[in-house]
């Protein structure tokens, strides 16, 4: 006789193939990158420069503008001479220059900013934009703008 006190196991049923097969998961759009996460050198020069230099011409009237991005030391009184990747803008023949200058190769590091006007070497330095935690690409042209605002460089002060 066989033993009663176990229980005897069901015998396990099959489901159809389709049933059994659930469907394939759908594939997950693919967000393309940031441009904040782009390059520091691409974002800057694709992106950053242009964006800068449309603002000035057409909310500013600015149209003698000339935008670079280019390495080399702060240019102000009593600096140390090491080589920071900068953005420097002039215009007026030369009479208005303003400088940023990153002080880590990431938008999102230290920056500092510097200005002269009528060709002088600047002899104060700003620290720019220190207390933003999320640094986009609109903000950025939105504080350069507010800085020369600031320093009633812009035409409407």
């Amino acid at each position: 006789m066989a033993d009663e006190s176990t229980p005897k196991k069901a015998p396990a049923k099959k489901q159809p193939a389709d049933k059994a097969a659930k469907p394939p998961a759908k594939a997950k759009k693919v967000k393309p990158p940031k441009l904040e996460d782009k390059p520091f050198a691409e974002f800057i020069e694709q992106h950053f420069l242009p964006a800068v230099k449309e603002a000035l011409a057409k909310e500013e009237g600015l149209e003698d503008f000339d935008l670079s991005f280019e390495t080399q030391p702060i240019n102000v009184i009593g600096v140390d001479k090491d080589s920071y990747p900068q953005v420097i803008g002039r215009w007026a023949n030369g009479a208005r220059q303003f400088n940023i200058a990153f002080l880590e190769e990431s938008i999102t590091g230290p920056k500092v900013y510097s200005f002269a006007t009528n060709g002088a070497t600047p002899s104060t330095i700003e620290q720019f934009m220190g207390d933003e935690r999320r640094i986009t690409l609109d903000l950025m042209v939105l504080f350069v703008l507010r800085r020369l605002k600031g320093q009633k460089w812009l035409k409407g002060n």
